[in-house]
């Protein structure tokens, strides 16, 4: 419910804050006390309009603040979760609005877009007027207002889930065909596509590992010669290796005679004749290694220009080749098997489109069920609220081609004001005055039935009086013990029914040289001394307050 509402700055506001409690609160006032401003400002916390004309001559900006009370699971607080906004608490909507004509909105104190801010405020609260019926105007919410009264629910989420099924297979199903129309036109390049890389049958990485391969047998011919060289100089005929080991040899046998001398030389050429044998072991490895089959040179560079020339066919990179072949055949796969996969997917779409007709038609059924009901009991509303004339009329087309996750049927509230006119939509045959009490009946009626948490009615009562005014009151309270309603009203009989009672007027400001809209709550007596003028207009009597007292009196009976 709607807790506080603070406005500054706005109109002929300067300050106000105020504190609403649950049931029925009124707001009476002389034409002119600012009632509309009000609403206006309130509509503009709520994600309404902006206009830089609503802030007070010669301040930079306005702001309106609004404070709502709302349980852990109320639907608000789940778009301002989705809008990723911390939730605890109260949740509070304010809006900004520049003298330039810019605003800006918060909720919970963070920043947030219009959009958002409007999403939440009409899951809090609903305006309703004789210009303002939006719970009528629009027959896209009809239908959620009938499924609302008949706990259609179910129903409606079974429709929802056949639809989804629906619009699954359907995709599915123009999907496979697209690909199966597609691989039938490029059939015969494909099936030739198929055939000629199995034949090449290429792997990735290979390209890579070829180019390696092939570089080291080019570079293994330069090499070569001179690792041979190299390994005649070590090992060859003409080598120093003989001399030196029959020099070793001489140097051994000498050894005994001066050791000393001899036996460092003996180990130095020793050394150098292991060196020189491990230089040759080395030197026969690697030229080991450079000796290739020429041929094996001309496959490498034959594979590798095989699968360049395939690469450059395809537009892919070698690589990829092995990853295009699976896909061109699967696409043949996909035309060889494309008929019996096309038959099982329009059969699977049949299947959806039954269920989901099924399905339609049930909640069909409930709705006409619930559209009598309904009509019934905003019938029993009618006569009390001067509409004893009148039919309420929930009308149902049934359209089998028009579908969506709600059914098959366009629901809209129509109205016969008098016997023996045509009826029509409500918004085209009813006056202001009567959709205000058709929308007040409906909202009795609905009144449990997914209702926003705060009901705002502007003056719904103008132009009527007396016993019509005292069952508009009844009904506003009997709503109020659902919701929060809020009233704004000229009728005595309505203001005498609610549990607040806030006063609006202009007052001058002193030492400004201008007014300023004031809201008072009042207390018991200065209600009635409201109710009286309300009544009797300027100058108010003994008769008109003893009336009002009367009017109090019944409405606490």
């Amino acid at each position: 419910m709607l807790a506080q509402l603070a406005i500054r700055d706005i109109v002929l506001i300067d300050r106000l804050e105020l504190n609403f409690r649950s049931g029925l609160s009124v707001l009476t006032g002389e034409t002119g006390a600012g009632k509309s401003i009000l609403l206006d400002a309130f509509a503009l916390a709520l994600g309404g309009r902006g206009d830089g004309r609503l802030v007070r001559h010669g301040e930079a900006q306005g702001v309106v603040t609004a404070v709502f009370d709302l349980p852990v699971d109320h639907p608000a607080r789940r778009i301002a979760e989705e809008a990723e906004i911390d939730t605890e608490g109260d949740l509070i909507l304010r809006r900004t609005q520049m003298a330039d004509g810019r605003t800006r909105a918060f909720v919970n104190d963070q920043p947030v877009g219009v959009q958002v801010l409007r999403a939440i405020g009409a899951a809090l609260v609903e305006i309703h007027g004789q210009h303002d019926d939006r719970a009528l105007a629009d027959p896209a919410s009809h239908r959620a207002i009938l499924d609302a009264f008949g706990g259609l629910q179910p129903q409606l989420a079974k429709v929802g889930t056949a639809a989804r099924a629906v619009r699954t297979a359907r995709t599915e199903l123009a999907e496979h065909r697209a690909r199966v129309e597609t691989a039938r036109k490029e059939a015969d390049f494909l099936r030739h596509s198929v055939e000629e890389l199995a034949e090449l049958a290429p792997l990735p990485g290979e390209e890579a590992q070829l180019a390696e391969r092939r570089t080291i047998m080019q570079q293994s011919e330069k090499v070569a010669r001179e690792l041979n060289e190299a390994l005649e100089a070590v090992g060859g005929p003409h080598s120093g290796v003989p001399h030196l080991s029959a020099a070793l040899r001489k140097l051994e046998r000498r050894a005994a005679q001066l050791p000393a001398l001899v036996d460092p030389c003996v180990n130095a050429l020793d050394a150098a004749m292991v060196a020189l044998d491990e230089a040759r072991a080395v030197l026969d490895a690697a030229v080991a290694e450079t000796e290739f089959d020429p041929r094996d040179l001309e496959r490498v560079e034959e594979r590798l220009f095989a699968l360049r020339a395939a690469s450059r066919k395809y537009d892919v990179p070698a690589d990829d080749l092995a990853a295009l072949a699976e896909r061109y055949a699967n696409d043949v796969a996909a035309i060889d098997a494309g008929e019996a996969a096309l038959s099982g997917l329009e059969e699977g779409l049949a299947t959806a489109e039954a269920a989901y007709a099924e399905a339609a038609e049930k909640l069909s059924a409930g709705r006409r069920r619930a559209a009598k009901q309904l009509d019934a009991a905003v019938k029993a509303e009618l006569p009390p609220l001067k509409l004893e004339r009148a039919r309420f009329i929930t009308e149902i087309v049934t359209d089998p081609d028009s579908r969506d996750a709600a059914g098959t049927d366009r629901v809209e509230f129509w109205a016969q004001t008098n016997p023996g006119t045509k009826p029509g939509p409500m918004m085209k045959v009813a006056s202001g005055g009567e959709l205000s009490r058709f929308m007040l009946a409906l909202k009795v009626v609905l009144a449990d039935k997914g209702s926003a948490p705060t009901l705002i009615f502007d003056e719904i009562d103008t132009g009527v009086g007396g016993a019509v005014a005292d069952a508009i009151g009844l009904r506003l309270a009997r709503l109020a013990a659902t919701v929060q309603v809020v009233a704004v009203t000229h009728a005595p009989q309505v203001a005498a029914r609610a549990e607040t009672h806030f006063l609006i007027a202009k007052a001058p400001v002193k030492g400004a040289g201008r007014v300023a809209t004031r809201v008072s709550s009042l207390p018991v007596a200065e209600r009635r001394e409201e109710i009286a003028r309300m009544l009797a207009g300027a100058t108010v009597t003994d008769e008109a307050r003893a009336a009002a007292a009367r009017l109090l009196q019944g409405a606490e009976a």
